[in-house]
């Protein structure tokens, strides 16, 4: 996509400024595996390319993915190929789980949980990060998005409790990148053209987002949740 073209020539200040919902799942990673106790063992469940193992080196570390979101991606680091809905991992066997927007690429999200629960010990934790607002993706493999409810309820049917739900930013982040997607569908010189009425907004658009408050218009949502027994 055009945005992760442009991501790799920003800037560190920029970036956090323009690809809000990348750079705050990256923080809350981090700070999720600065919470845990050293040598905690933890579930990547959809690690894909391995993207946040390197903030886990101080614990035990184990990824499984499908592997078959990305046809580019490459899944030969994992730890395990197996299918979410079913994992191949003892009961009780972990102390947290990261599934960093995997969710909507399930089939059947809810079993999904019930899984991660399963395999989760009492007062295990889990880091969940889902889209609301975001394009398909990753076709076909993609099934669902969220609201802030439909997460609420599918954690705590799963058996988690403790729930915090947070939206990624509100309706101007949102309207700032849907302008930046736009830039996309202009190829060639005309790309510089769209750039001139496109980027301008995108830029001060960011700066209303504290207009909403109920946060109703997101990107996606940042979760945490602990398992009850």
């Amino acid at each position: 996509m055009i945005y992760s073209a442009l991501a790799r020539g920003m800037p560190g200040w920029l970036r956090r400024y323009l690809l809000h919902f990348e750079t705050s799942i990256e923080s809350a990673t981090a700070a999720f595996a600065g919470s845990l106790p050293p040598r905690s063992r933890v579930l990547d469940a959809g690690a894909g390319e391995l993207q946040y193992a390197h903030l886990f080196q101080s614990h035990r570390y184990v990824s499984v993915d499908l592997g078959i979101g990305d046809a580019q991606w490459d899944y030969t680091r994992l730890n395990c190929v197996a299918d979410l809905a079913a994992l191949p991992l003892a009961n009780a066997s972990f102390d947290a789980c990261i599934n960093i927007v995997t969710l909507e690429h399930v089939t059947d999200p809810a079993q999904v949980l019930r899984e991660i629960s399963r395999i989760l010990r009492t007062g295990g934790r889990i880091l969940l990060v889902a889209p609301l607002e975001w394009e398909v993706h990753q076709a076909p493999h993609d099934y669902f998005r969220y609201t802030c409810h439909g997460i609420r309820h599918l954690l705590a049917q799963a058996g988690f409790g403790s729930i915090e739900v947070k939206a990624c930013g509100g309706y101007f982040r949102l309207l700032s990148r849907r302008l930046l997607n736009g830039l996309q569908f202009f190829p060639g010189p005309f790309f510089f053209l769209a750039a001139l009425f496109l980027v301008p907004p995108a830029l001060v658009l960011p700066l209303l987002d504290g207009l909403d408050h109920h946060r109703d218009f997101t990107l996606g949502y940042l979760c945490t949740a602990s398992k009850l027994s």
